[in-house]
Formats: structure tokens, sequence, C-alpha cells
């Protein structure tokens, strides 16, 4: 018999166990008398692949501030922000978006943020990859912790959990799909739907045109349920992720939405709409904010009861993030003007 004694040497970093399991194979392979062996292991601050990188994720709903935490944390740890937001990766989207300004870009570097136009296709799992991309290839090489920040739930969602790959879709089949929803409505959509893969219609939002048409768009190009692509296997990550989420009282929050909105419009979102109107059919425009303000140019309602109703759709989305967001929280939320100390404890 013998013992082996590891005496471990660590700086206050996360270690990588796996690394520590392959070190203990290897000294029991090694022939070993009957007399106690030390094995001393220094983990130096140096070796990367000892050191487990972390992605702090900010999440929340629309208008509860985490931009402004997610860039103080950045600042306190020196590192970077990824924006985990769908449609603040369309340059041609800005003033709608809520694109942070320049003063907010300059003090920390923000990646995927208007590096897309809404002519291109971009769906959730060329995010994944994107980000994967940028972390491994860039900000870990040079930093041992990332920043996310956003509030789009399928993108977070991607890169913690990973997405099953889809084939990319074919833009004439898209089309057409999208005219037969705006001339017939959606349930012709579900009918067909329920057809072609009863699976995922049993199971997924009915009110969600976006979904519907997606699966659609999968099982008429492949000839496969939609369904056979979503094997549900969650991704296994080799960086620690730690998710923080940030909300206001109701009552404060909603106020927060609707003074966003009036200083949307009071920085040109009608001219920003106007410019966009000949993509208005595309994927990226189907957002709140946009198709409001479609309708007033179509003279199908007034100036006014457009910036309420982007109001009332944004204070809606919010309601869904949150329910969201509170499976992937526990339901612990942190109050941005009281809970900030806490929130930087959590990040050191």
């Amino acid at each position: 018999m013998f013992a082996i004694v590891f005496v471990f040497t660590r700086p206050k970093f996360t270690t990588n166990w796996n690394i520590v399991k392959l070190l203990f194979v290897a000294a029991v392979k090694k022939k070993l008398d009957n007399s106690p062996k030390l094995i001393n292991i220094v983990l130096p601050k140096k070796i990367s692949d000892c050191i487990l990188k972390r992605l702090i994720i900010i999440l929340g709903p629309t208008a509860s501030g985490k931009t402004d935490m997610a860039v103080n944390i950045a600042q306190q740890l020196d590192t970077e922000i990824i924006s985990a937001d769908s449609r603040q990766i369309f340059k041609e989207m800005r003033i709608g978006t809520a694109v942070p300004d320049r003063e907010t870009l300059r003090k920390v570097k923000h990646h995927l943020i208007q590096n897309h136009s809404v002519t291109e296709y971009y769906n959730v799992y060329k995010y994944e990859q994107e980000v994967l991309h940028l972390l491994q290839n860039d900000i870990f090489r040079r930093k041992d912790v990332a920043v996310m920040c956003g509030g789009s739930m399928l993108y977070i969602d991607a890169v913690c959990n990973g997405i099953d790959l889809a084939p990319d879709p074919d833009e004439n089949l898209r089309a057409a799909l999208w005219q037969r929803f705006e001339t017939e409505g959606l349930e012709p959509l579900k009918s067909q739907l329920k057809l072609l893969d009863p699976a995922y219609y049993d199971t997924c939002d009915l009110h969600n045109h976006t979904r519907i048409i997606k699966a659609l768009e999968v099982c008429i190009q492949t000839g496969k349920p939609y369904s056979s692509f979503r094997t549900g296997v969650k991704k296994e990550r080799d960086f620690e992720i730690i998710k923080i989420g940030i909300n206001y009282p109701r009552e404060i929050l909603h106020d927060r939405i609707n003074r966003r909105v009036d200083m949307m419009m009071g920085e040109g979102l009608l001219d920003e709409v106007r410019s966009l109107v000949q993509y208005r059919n595309l994927m990226p425009l189907n957002t709140v904010g946009y198709k409001e303000l479609f309708d007033y140019l179509d003279g199908n309602t007034d100036l006014d009861t457009a910036v309420n109703l982007i109001k009332r759709n944004t204070r809606r989305y919010a309601k869904k993030q949150i329910t969201w967001f509170n499976k992937t929280i526990a339901g612990h939320w942190y109050n941005p003007a009281e809970d900030e100390a806490a929130i930087m404890e959590l990040c050191k």
C-alpha cells in the first residue's frame, strides 16, 4: 500500500479541476514504493489552462439600467462588454434599440454592437458562434473575465446552454411564408405546422408567429420535422457563468420605459423608422418601436397613438423578459439603485 499526498500551492483563482484530475492519474501511474510520497504541485497564475475564465451576465428587462451596471462592473474588473441584444447588432437600428451613446462606448470596449446590417441573415445560432469565438480567441486570451449585458432571452440562453443547429433559410421561402402571414393571418400557418410537425406544435408558443414561421421554413425546406433538429442537450462550457438579474419595482420600471420612449422620439426615432421603410418586411424590423411607427406612416393611426402603443408593447415585452429570466436566476433580482455593493461583491 502507498499514500499519495497532494499539496497545492494555489493563488486566488478558480481552478480548472480537470487539470488536477490529470495530475492525479499521472501520479498514480508512477511506480511508487510503499513509503508515503509527497507531491507538491504549484499552479502558477500564468498557466491559462488551470484558470477557469468567467463570464458575468447582467440580464433583466428593458430600461432596467443593465448598460450602466455592466459598464461599472467592466471598469472595476478592467474588462470588456459583449452585447446580448438581438437588435443592437444591426447598424441601421441605433435609436430604437437604445444603443449605448459614444461616451459610454468610449469608457469600455463593447462587442457585437452595430456590426451587421438588417439586410444580412442573422440568427441565434450565429450569435452563439460569434460569442464563443470572441471569448476563446480574443477576450479570454487577454482577460480572466468578460461581461455580457442584454435582455435577449434566447441569445443569452444559447451562450449558456448551447443551441441546436438548423439549416440556413431559403430566402424565397421565408418571404413567401411572411407574405402568407400578412395576407391570411396566423391560423393557416398554425394548421400547416400541426400537420408537418405535431410534436413541435404541441410545445411551441402558438401566439408567436416568428417561431411558427421559422419552424415551417425548416419543415418545408428539409422535409423533416423542425423538432428533429432540437436535441435539447445542454452544451458544456469551459468557462464559469455568473448570472446577475437587475430590475426595478414595477411602477419605477414602467416610468423608466415611458420616459425612454419619449427620449427616443426626441432623438429622431421617427426619422430612423422612415429611413427603414424599404426593409420593413425583414425580420429585424418586426420589433417594438418600429412596427408601430410603420403603421403611423401607413396612415393607420395617429402619432400619439403610435407612441402610446410603443410604450404599452415595451411594458409587455419587459413582463415577458422578467417571466423568462425568473427561471434562470431563481427569482432573485437586484435593484441597481440599492444593491450595487452586493452586485459588485458577486463579481469579485
